[in-house]
């Protein structure tokens, strides 16, 4: 994750406008002067971390609609490998397809990473809060999925 390209606290977050399960189209501009987003980023549908990170978002997401935080899961991955990943596990939330890295690259999660000395091209879990006026609040950059959705309700809730 390259620092300089992430959007800092204070700023303005990166507009997008992504296709998503259910055949709908979502952008952060639908939010706007409504509710907080909790815009997670992940590398993979179905995948170990990923299905965990999800998973627990989905088990607090009413938490997260009382707190006035809407959840938003983004990955490369296409919009019928996200309808089967949330159909599989229950999802109660839209995943975006950033097909073209667009969003991610936007956000400064998109690029090269190195797991245990493999080298790829994808994106670094990450996971951004913002406020209704589209402010980013918080910035969670290299996320350990362990705790982290509730780490993330926590903040929500001192919005």
């Amino acid at each position: 994750m390259s620092s300089s390209t992430v959007p800092a606290v204070g700023q303005q977050a990166p507009s997008f406008s992504l296709p998503t399960t259910g055949g709908k189209t979502i952008s952060l501009d639908d939010f706007r002067g409504k509710q907080a987003v909790v815009l997670y980023f992940y590398p993979a549908d179905d995948t170990p971390g990923c299905t965990k990170e999800a998973c627990a978002f989905r088990d607090l997401g009413s938490q997260f609609a009382d707190a006035g935080a809407a959840i938003l899961g983004v990955s490369t991955d296409p919009v019928d490998s996200h309808e089967k990943f949330a159909g599989k596990f229950n999802l109660n939330f839209p995943l975006l397809a950033d097909t073209d890295a667009a969003t991610s690259t936007a956000y400064g999660v998109y690029g090269e990473k190195n797991l245990y000395g493999k080298k790829s091209i994808g994106i670094t879990r990450a996971t951004f809060v913002i406020d209704r006026d589209g402010i980013v609040r918080k910035v969670y950059p290299r996320v350990k999925v362990d705790q982290h959705a509730d780490a993330v309700l926590k903040d929500v809730r001192a919005l």
